[in-house]
This record gives structure tokens, sequence and C-alpha cells, in this order.
């Protein structure tokens, strides 16, 4: 695809101002990135809107854009389902989860299970969530964001994993969790920005000259088989969604554990001034989730109605920037692009610094170690995680529907890691056993229903082993004496104020007003 002077301009000056600000704030923040604190959790000092700006950047990153207007081409758009479904979750982690993370002020998440239960559970848990970050994670949001690249400037793919590698280690390995927290919200403003303008250019092609609403008319029309909501087992991608399940079943686990239980999210509400700013920044983040169907769907159900030549569903996002948009509008359409693979690369390699560092270095390899070491090592984990997904990225090339790949495969930890949570919460007769089982059941029940049962949608797959979980840690529960400190819930935790719950009602409104128009 040919790139325009103009473009090239738009998208250099989007990567100048990335790094100016990345590194200007590590410069400024140099005492303060010094200490472990500083570094992995900025200071605890993040406000509002940096939270909730930072969670939606982490979260959309090339699988959004990429993979889900992929799902969008091929399923429609039930895909969206994910993203309503995700804006109750957080406004639910919000009001349950975050009081309790905040009253302990730990670190990572393995931390809580320590506390909790005992360091074997920490331990287990830190070195699935360290496999899974690298492995899954990581090496998808690179291959996803090199695809793009290669698609739409015909850079080779090796090139772009190593550009955006490089572009994204710059600041943040060196900057920590503020300087990742703040670059996020001008990535948000770019990402959200160029998102809505690929869409409205898609709407208006498809409105042939009649404008944007026409143009949406006409997609329902031409495609109307794409806008169920609800699947039914006649549907070819009901394996993917399986029909109500998806609202009442194993999307709730997928969701719940991600928003709540992953460190690669929740870091951003544990390094907040207070619950209260955690709690709006969560309900902020909410709130734009609403939208993100109109970003990353809608978009790849116009290009099937456009009648795109794909070879793969995932490439429906880049020939819609490739074939559609006007210079000018194309660099901006693609520094948001870029800015939603790096800022998930950068939020990432953080989480994983923060999980070895804290859980595994300071734990098992050097327990008197000092702070100011702590960040060096913080550093060099960032840096080789990025080798290892670097080396690991081109390898995805064989896969069609990314999104559903990191969804079902991630969905083997996450079932047994909400259990644990949930009964670490609420269920005072938990043990570390039941924990551990647990978190060792989550695989082995994954596995085995992945085999035996291969007609098992895996959204399915994964509510059952949740319950099969819970059931372990009910069997091995603590049949004698209850501790009553063993539990670290006080109700008084949960109290919010009006306008939390005012605004929580209007999300859930519009959720309802969404599913009963395309049920």
């Amino acid at each position: 695809m040919h790139i325009s002077v103009i473009d090239l301009i738009i998208f250099f000056a989007y990567c100048f101002l990335i790094l100016f600000v990345g590194l200007f704030v590590s410069r400024r923040n140099k005492k303060e990135t010094q200490s472990a604190k500083g570094y992995f959790l900025a200071g605890r000092g993040l406000a509002w809107w940096a939270i909730g700006a930072s969670i939606i950047a982490s979260n959309i990153s090339a699988e959004q854009f990429v993979g889900m207007s992929g799902s969008g081409y091929a399923i429609g758009l039930a895909m969206a389902t994910y993203e309503w479904i995700a804006a109750l979750g957080l406004l639910i982690v919000a009001k349950f989860f975050i009081p309790i993370f905040l009253e302990k002020k730990i670190f990572t998440m393995p931390q809580f299970l320590e506390e909790r239960f005992d360091s074997r559970v920490k331990s287990v848990m830190a070195f699935f969530w360290l496999v899974v970050f690298v492995f899954i994670n990581l090496t998808s949001i690179l291959y996803l964001g090199a695809l793009t690249i290669e698609k739409i400037m015909g850079v080779p793919m090796i090139v772009g994993v190593l550009g955006l590698a490089i572009f994204a280690g710059v600041y943040s390995i060196y900057g920590g969790l503020k300087a990742v927290a703040l670059t996020d919200v001008i990535q948000v403003v770019f990402l959200i920005g160029g998102g809505l303008i690929t869409t409205y250019i898609a709407l208006d092609t498809l409105g042939m000259g009649e404008g944007v609403v026409q143009g949406f008319k006409n997609l329902y029309v031409q495609t109307e088989d794409k806008f169920h909501l609800i699947l039914d087992k006649s549907h070819p991608s009901y394996m993917d969604l399986p029909g109500i399940s998806v609202i009442i079943g194993g999307l709730w686990v997928a969701n719940l554990y991600y928003w709540g239980c992953n460190q690669y999210i929740i870091q951003r509400a544990l390094a907040a001034k207070s619950v209260s700013e955690a709690q709006k920044g969560m309900l902020f983040a909410g709130f734009i989730k609403l939208l993100i169907p109109l970003l990353v769907v809608i978009p790849g159900i116009a290009a099937f109605a456009l009648n795109a030549p794909l070879e793969k569903s995932d490439e429906a996002y880049p020939w819609l920037l490739s074939n559609l948009l006007p210079v000018g509008i194309k660099g901006v359409a693609f520094a948001a692009l870029t800015a939603a693979i790096v800022s998930s690369l950068a939020s990432m390699m953080n989480s994983i610094a923060t999980i070895f560092t804290m859980d595994i270095y300071r734990s098992y390899i050097r327990p008197q170690v000092g702070e100011a070491d702590l960040v060096h090592v913080g550093r060099w984990t960032s840096f080789i995680s990025l080798v290892i997904a670097v080396i690991i990225a081109p390898m995805l090339s064989g896969l069609d529907q990314a999104f559903q790949y990191i969804q079902e495969f991630t969905g083997f930890i996450s079932p047994g890691a909400l259990a644990i949570f949930l009964a670490g919460f609420f269920y005072r007769k938990a043990t570390a056993n039941g924990a551990l089982a647990a978190a060792l059941g989550t695989f082995i029940f994954s596995l085995l229903l992945k085999f035996l049962c291969p007609g098992l949608p895996w959204m399915d797959r994964m509510g059952i082993v949740f319950l099969l979980c819970c059931g372990l840690i009910v069997m091995l529960r603590n049949r004698t004496q209850i501790d009553v400190s063993a539990s670290p819930v006080r109700w008084s935790l949960f109290h919010t104020g009006k306008m939390f719950n005012i605004l929580s009602c209007v999300i859930i409104a519009i959720l309802i007003y969404f599913y009963c128009l395309w049920w």
C-alpha cells in the first residue's frame, strides 16, 4: 500500500510525542522510580482519569482492532458481547474486589494469595501467570501488530516485530508504571479517535453518498445475519459463542478473571491514590467499553459487506485502512493502531516484571534485596520477556482468528484463578490445599474436557471447569475450627457513593437496551 509523505509525517509525529512524554516522565520521576513502589506502582499516586485511560489502552491492543474485527468479519455483532459484559465486569470488580486489594496494600495478585493462603499457592499462580503473559499475551500482541504493519505498509513481519518491541521498550522499561500510565492517556485519544474515523469512513462508503446513518442501515440490510447477539446451535460459529451461555455462563468467568484477578489490568487500580479514585477509574473504563464494538466489531462487518477479498478474517481491519482511508487520515488511523499495540506491550512488560521481581526474585532468590536492586531486576525482566516474545511472535502466523486463540488458551488458567480469588474473598473455610488443588485442577480439567469432549464449546468448558474448581475448594475446606480472620472481607469496605451507583445503573440500562434491540 502506498503511504504518502503526509501520512508518514503524522505517524512519526505521534511516535515522537509518545517517546518524548514517556522519557520526560521517566526523567522527571527518576528518584521515585528508584523504589519498588515508585517503579511498579507509580508511587500509588494515579488519578481516576489516568487509571481508566490506562486500563483501556492496555486492553485495546491489536487483538481488539485486528482480532475482533476479524471475528466481526467471520461471526458478526455477537463478538460485542465480550465488550458489553466487560462493562458489567468492571462494575463488579470496582465494587467488590478493589476495596480488598487496596486495603491489603499489595503489589501483585500472587501476593494476595500468599496472605490469604500460603506461599505454595502464590508460587504456582505466579509461575502460571508468567508463562501465559510471556508466551501467549505478549507474543500475540507483537504478532498481530506486526501483521497489521505488514498488510498496510508492506513491512516484513520480523521488522515490524522488532520495531514495535523497540518502540515500547524504550520508555516503559526505563520509566516504569507511571511512564506507561501517562503515555496511555495520549494513546487512548489516538486509538479511540482513529478507530472512530475508520468506522465513520467505512459506514459512509456503505452509505453510497447518503451519509453514515444510511450506511449503517445498508450494513444491517446486507448483513442481517451478522447482527444476532445470541447464536443458535445451527450457526457455524456456535463453538466460539455458544448461545445464551455467553451471557449467563463461561464468559463471566473470563471477564471477572480478566478485570479482577489479572495483574496486567488490576495493577493500574493498585496504583491509585485511594479506593474512590480506583473505583472511579474503573467506572470510566466501563463507559468506554460500551463504545468499543463501534471501533472494532462494526468495521469487520463493514469489510464483509464491502466484499473485501481476504485470505484470513484477521486481514479485515488492515484491508479497511489500506483501501478506504484518504491521505492524512490514514496516518492518524495507523497511529491509533500503533498506539493500541505499543500501550499493551508496555503494560504487559511492566506486569511481567512486577510478578517476577516481587513474587519470585524477592521471595526465593534474594529475600534481603534492596529497593534499587528490585527496580534493576524489574527492568532486566521486562527486557528478557520482550526478547522471548520477539522470537516466538512470528510462529503465530498460521492462526486465523487470533483473538479466539488468546481467549481459549487463557481460559485454561482463568477458571481456577477466579475460583481461588472468590473463595479467598468470601469463603472462610477455604484452605491453602483447596486453592492449590484448584490451581492445578484448572489445567487438568481443561485438558481433559478439550480432548474428551471436542464438541463442547470452549466457553462452556471454562464455566464447567470453574464449577469443578469450586468443588475442589469446598471438598478440601477446613472441616474443624474456622479462622475468623481468614477471610479479608469486611462488608463496610463495599460502601460506594451515590454517583457511582447512579452511573452503574446507567451502564446497565444501556446494555439491557442493546440486548433487547438485537436479541
